[in-house]
């Protein structure tokens, strides 16, 4: 069911101390946030944060718990890695999975985030699947193309029933940490792209239902004329979701 929602990705950042702290303020400052009207808030700290940070969040509410990603394979010799159903014993309920930084700097393909997609759903997760295209493809003109090719080979082998527990993130790589963002106009056209070709390979409904986020560098100022436009659905927030002032506000930009 397509929802408004807003998921705050911390990346390696904060302490133990500080993630506490951080959730804390959130929470407080969110208020109403927590209330049936408002969109879902997805809070993703650092992997030995997870447990502490859920238990902070606020039970029945708005808020839930997520991760960052998660290995392919249930269990094994995979040392220092974490799976899906590890993640879901300790209260997870999402994972993002295909990150633009995963996708760079631990070279994870499509083919490898499909097997992460079908072993999060196995352990009950729903996946926030991030897409989205470099300043060179931008320029080249050949965003739409880049971008239905991660769809296509890295998530539309999921059946109807396992594709409608997805959340798509449209990240323009461009506008990551680089403190430039997408126009309102051009975070649109895409995701208005990404519901067409989800129409495509599935069904008019399944396009009307699934959420799709903008990622690309939203913040405190800019968040509400983003989520004004139709085919945005919120946001994969990065830096601005350590800040609890510019997070609440965020979250109230709809």
């Amino acid at each position: 069911m397509r929802q408004k929602l807003v998921a705050g990705n911390w990346k390696m950042n904060l302490t133990y101390p500080e993630a506490l702290a951080l959730v804390g303020e959130i929470t407080s400052l969110a208020g109403e946030a927590g209330a049936a009207s408002a969109p879902t808030v997805v809070i993703c700290p650092p992997f030995p944060f997870l447990h502490a940070v859920g238990q902070q969040l606020p039970p029945a509410s708005n808020f839930h718990l997520g991760a960052q990603n998660c290995h392919q394979k249930e269990s094994g010799a995979f040392t220092g890695e974490v799976s899906a159903k590890m993640l879901a014993s300790v209260g997870c309920e999402y994972v993002i999975l295909g990150h633009s930084e995963r996708r760079q700097y631990f070279r994870e393909d499509d083919e490898l985030l499909g097997q992460k997609l079908k072993a999060a759903l196995a352990a009950g997760l729903k996946p926030i699947f991030c897409v989205g295209e470099s300043l060179d493809t931008r320029e080249a003109d050949e965003t739409f193309k880049y971008i239905g090719k991660q769809l296509t080979d890295g998530l539309f082998h999921l059946s109807n029933e396992e594709f409608a527990q997805v959340v798509i993130a449209y990240e323009p790589i461009w506008a990551i940490g680089t403190g430039r963002t997408a126009t309102s106009a051009q975070a649109q056209e895409v995701h208005a792209f990404i519901r067409e070709q989800i129409a495509r390979a599935y069904d008019a409904q399944a396009a009307l239902d699934t959420t799709i986020l903008y990622g690309g560098s939203a913040n405190a100022q800019n968040a509400k004329e983003l989520f004004s436009q139709p085919d945005v659905d919120g946001g994969l927030i990065g830096g601005a979701a350590l800040k609890a002032a510019d997070f609440t506000t965020i979250i109230q930009s709809f």
